[in-house]
């Protein structure tokens, strides 16, 4: 039998220049982000064994490093990137659901964020 378990960070908050426009990307402004993701067990559960688990203070450094580290236009591009950084840093992981919040995006009228959802498989 084969478990796999779910771990989600839920409204990681940091601020960025992701975006279309050059205001964007002068001005900057607070993304947050949800991080769900199918994890393998194997025996880590069984063995109560952190070593074969994710690490949630590493996958929020993983999100962190993305998300300011790299510009991206489209908030889709940069969930992805979120999810395949993860995928590429813990091999357990077997699906990664990102989830994007942009609350400042320029559109015109009133709205409380803008959100965008990618799910990449490992």
């Amino acid at each position: 039998m084969t478990e796999v378990y779910t771990i989600t960070l839920k409204n990681c908050a940091f601020f960025a220049r992701h975006g279309v426009y050059p205001e964007e990307e002068f001005l900057g402004q607070r993304f947050f982000i949800d991080a769900e993701f199918d994890v393998l067990a194997g025996d880590t559960l069984d063995n109560d064994d952190l070593d074969g688990t994710v690490d949630y203070g590493i996958a929020f450094k993983v999100i962190e490093d993305v998300v300011t580290n790299s510009r991206r236009l489209l908030i889709e591009a940069l969930a992805l990137a979120i999810a395949r950084e993860l995928c590429q840093r813990f091999a357990q992981i077997r699906r990664a659901k990102i989830t994007v919040r942009k609350p400042s995006a320029p559109v015109p009228g009133i709205l409380d964020y803008v959100q965008v959802s990618v799910e990449h498989f490992n």
